[in-house]
């Protein structure tokens, strides 16, 4: 049996890409390597949001190159955003890919590859104009009871930093019905948790209507019903698409999870404009307020970019300022890289080097503190955790979530899919640790 590896870059709508394509390859019968250089079909899924996935994907191809050079026959594609970014230019840049595909053309691969992955059409690439969900082909799922769920693909926002709209076209919502049939059938597998994904996920609908008059708020009372899906997740949600009635159906839905992820990027409202948010610093903390005031135990985290275009060390100390007043459960911190074809890659007042790493560490450091004493607090309380599997580093202990997306390495007896109850003894700034209350009790 040929074998195939796929590694992945990037955000969760990568990582769900990268199930289909590995059930596109097992339905050609392919089995998975352990490793790629075992592997007789290499594939990266990418990202270019980031010059650092750029770098990564760089050195992965230079390994793939050599592997090759010994192996003729090994066959190397490259899918995902980087590769819908570099469509013209991909095959001359590295002329031993075999294969490249953008993010909505994952259906081509089988055509291309072939049965057993041999039959490989050199230099094939799907059109953007020919994206479709890849809901209806074959998956490989690496978790068992938690399931992305894609609701869109595309964005209409034009952040003047952000490469998304270019590689993967404009805003398509999936019709609700569709999107309700994966749910059930997750749920009948024995799926507990699902994450609604799309790249602007609470303008869902919007684009469906006036033919169907279905937006976020409303899928979210509808997966609520699905009997089975004990949690309900989503990202990426856009500030100023929270609308009062998705605040609202978040209180109400009984599986909807106590957290938000709400992309700050800059606590400066002049940089924010720069940015082309749409909002300001002021309509997002009164944003805070809300979600805060309908759901009390509600964890945030968020996104920050330091080092923007014109962020001056005012502008910076205003996001330190935000970060401190909303206390963040947890930020993913990225220090800003030109992305070409994007508005801000030609703005002529870049921040040096040395500013912008001396900008993120100063901001690492405050968020894990914020995290640390977050955490912290939790010490005492009764968290319920759904079971994932073992412990990473300890595998005589349990691993798992809670409802508010915080990880947990906990003493116990349970299976993946159960929900426990789990008494907190001791935290770091990312994860929490306890024993199983049963267990405490016994």
């Amino acid at each position: 049996m040929r074998r195939y590896y796929v590694t992945t870059f990037g955000c969760q709508m990568n990582a769900h890409d990268s199930e289909r394509i590995k059930g596109v390859l097992e339905e050609l019968g392919l089995g998975e390597a352990p490793a790629a250089d075992e592997a007789d079909v290499i594939v990266f899924n990418t990202c270019t949001i980031r010059e650092k996935p750029d770098q990564r994907l760089a050195a992965h191809l230079g390994n793939a190159a050599a592997l090759k050079r010994r192996r003729p026959d090994t066959v190397v594609a490259v899918g995902g955003c980087y590769a819908e970014a570099q469509r013209e230019r991909i095959f001359e840049r590295y002329p031993f890919v075999d294969v490249a595909f953008g993010p909505g053309t994952i259906r081509h691969l089988a055509e291309w590859l072939g049965a057993g992955g041999a039959g490989v059409a050199r230099h094939a690439f799907g059109t953007a104009d020919e994206r479709r969900f890849s809901a209806e082909l074959p998956t490989q799922r690496d978790r068992l009871v938690q399931a992305w769920v894609q609701v869109s693909m595309g964005c209409n926002s034009v952040c003047s930093y952000c490469i998304v709209p270019r590689v993967r076209g404009r805003e398509v919502s999936r019709r609700p019905g569709d999107i309700l049939a994966e749910v059930t059938a997750l749920a009948r597998h024995g799926v507990r948790e699902v994450t609604l994904l799309g790249q602007n996920v609470n303008s869902y609908g919007r684009d469906l209507a006036p033919d169907i008059d279905t937006g976020f708020a409303e899928l979210l009372r509808a997966v609520d019903r699905v009997d089975g899906v004990e949690r309900i997740r989503f990202t990426s949600p856009h500030p100023k698409d929270f609308r009062p009635n998705v605040i609202q159906a978040m209180a109400e839905c009984a599986a909807v999870c106590e957290h938000a992820h709400l992309p700050l990027q800059s606590g400066s409202t002049h940089v924010l404009k720069r940015m082309r948010r749409t909002y300001s610093r002021e309509r997002y903390l009164r944003l805070v307020d809300e979600l805060r005031g309908a759901i009390p135990d509600l964890a945030l985290t968020t996104d920050i970019i330091v080092g923007f275009p014109g962020e001056t060390e005012q502008d910076f100390r205003a996001t330190l300022e935000v970060v401190e007043e909303v206390g963040f459960d947890g930020a993913f911190t990225f220090v800003y890289s030109p992305r070409s074809g994007t508005e801000a890659a030609e703005m002529h007042d870049q921040v040096p080097d040395e500013v912008k790493r001396d900008r993120i560490e100063r901001l690492v450091e405050l968020v894990q503190q914020i995290a640390a004493a977050r955490n912290q607090a939790r010490i005492g309380r009764i968290e319920e955790v759904l079971v994932e599997s073992p412990s990473r580093t300890d595998p005589t202990m349990l691993r798992g979530r809670t409802r508010r997306n915080t990880t947990v390495n906990f003493a116990g007896a349970a299976a993946p899919g159960e929900l426990v109850p789990v008494a907190i003894t001791s935290s770091t700034s990312t994860t929490l640790r306890g024993t199983q209350e049963a267990l405490v009790a016994a």
